[in-house]
């Protein structure tokens, strides 16, 4: 069900109502390995810097006390350290140094292919677990799996220590290669930059589970255009968002958009068993987000209800915030005080924080 009622210029009202129990509503250096000095990145913006340096060690360090590595696996790893004459790595004694992340084309890339899992493509990243034959398999196929993918045999609880010392020596690229990141990172950097890349598909922000639509940040508001056109957008940092009808039974969402700063926001009135849920989003990524505050105010006779907050991203959308109650949130018999026949009016603010 969908309703859409009033319009007008500068601060008047324009809205949508979404059914969430219906269709979506939408609208309008050079790097080696053994003993090395690490630049650590500890997130999506900047470089910091934390220097580690192994100590040299004139004897073998055998990498597998547990299962062994496939005649190829060994060899690729004896190459990649200069070690040709047996199957262990031996220790560098010059210390080279490696970034913990760079730019560009991964130099290990041969040897970052032994860690592809047959399952899902991605890498298999430390903790490792292997087959009775040396197979691996990625830590989140290995729960969903009973037997090995590659030779059916049981998998067991055997780890790779040795595929693992590798690991910890090269670098890995990002999981959205194929979106265009570039960036190579040590593997407990990887999850952390991967869950803030900019190049992260995103998803509709529309209110609901029926728009199945992602894409990249820079298609999201097209596709809104295009796919969600009963959304209209006001111009300006100060508006008023009317929700009419709040006494509409059951599960139902008030949307509309709002442009300013050169950025555009999704205001987003949630309606769930009597509890109304009001919340701003920023068509952006979470380093814009935090740029921003915005104010939602319910004003009625000698009445007032406000709440500031930051504006989430469409990266992180507001489903959690909603459920931890992030937001500013007013029970039904509120929503009467405050509304006159029915309809809601909510002062809505976007400021530079």
């Amino acid at each position: 069900m969908m309703k859409s009622n009033g319009s007008g210029n500068g601060n008047s009202t324009t809205f949508t109502v979404h059914d969430r129990l219906g269709a979506a509503v939408a609208p309008n250096t050079n790097t080696t390995t053994c003993s090395l000095n690490i630049s650590t990145s500890t997130n999506c913006q900047s470089m910091s810097t934390l220097t580690a340096t192994t100590t040299p060690n004139n004897s073998n360090t055998n990498l597998m006390p547990a299962g062994s590595l496939s005649s190829a696996t060994a060899a690729s790893c004896n190459i990649a350290t200069g070690n040709s004459t047996n199957n262990s790595l031996t220790t560098a004694t010059t210390t080279t140094t490696a970034a913990a992340a760079l730019n560009g084309p991964n130099q290990h890339q041969d040897l970052v292919n032994l860690f592809e899992c047959p399952v899902c493509f991605d890498y298999a990243l430390p903790p490792i677990l292997q087959c009775q034959s040396g197979h691996i398999v990625c830590s989140q196929c290995r729960q969903k799996l009973s037997s090995c993918p590659t030779c059916r045999g049981p998998l067991g609880n055997i780890r790779n220590l040795g595929m693992e010392k590798v690991a910890d020596t090269i670098l890995f690229p990002c999981k959205y290669q194929t979106n265009g990141c570039l960036l190579n990172l040590m593997h407990k950097h990887k999850l952390e930059h991967e869950d803030c890349c900019d190049f992260r598909p995103y998803m509709c922000p529309c209110p609901g589970a029926s728009c199945k639509w992602q894409g990249s940040l820079e298609n999201v508001m097209q596709h809104l255009w295009v796919a969600h056109k009963s959304i209209t957008t006001l111009q300006g940092e100060d508006i008023v968002f009317l929700a009419t009808d709040i006494t509409l039974p059951g599960a139902v969402d008030w949307v509309m958009m709002q442009s300013c700063f050169g950025h555009h926001f999704m205001l987003v009135l949630e309606k769930q068993e009597q509890q109304f849920f009001a919340i701003v989003q920023l068509i952006g990524s979470r380093q814009q987000a935090e740029k921003f505050v915005y104010r939602l105010e319910l004003n009625g006779s000698k009445r007032r209800l406000t709440w500031e907050s930051t504006p989430k991203s469409i990266h992180d959308g507001i489903q959690q915030a909603i459920l931890l109650s992030d937001c500013l949130v007013f029970d039904g018999a509120t929503a009467l005080l405050f509304s006159e026949n029915g309809n809601l009016a909510i002062n809505v603010t976007v400021s530079i924080g």
